[in-house]
């Protein structure tokens, strides 16, 4: 199990991160997912077949971005 915490700063209101939650936890392998408003963050625990580049691409699918 691998957990990561992303900034994302197109994150605005809890619309957004409900959106990112509802996505990302479709992901085969997905744990949870936390996304919060303040600070911009995602933080994702997943296991394969979920992998860092898969939910990189699906969060800049749905318009949110990772900056690392």
């Amino acid at each position: 199990m691998q957990t990561l915490t992303y900034n994302i700063p197109n994150i605005s209101c809890r619309h957004c991160t409900n959106t990112i939650k509802m996505e990302v936890s479709a992901l085969d392998g997905v744990q949870s997912v936390d996304a919060t408003v303040e600070p911009k963050q995602v933080t994702i625990t997943f296991q394969e077949p979920a992998t860092e580049e898969s939910i990189k691409t699906l969060l800049a699918e749905i318009n949110f971005p990772p900056v690392i």
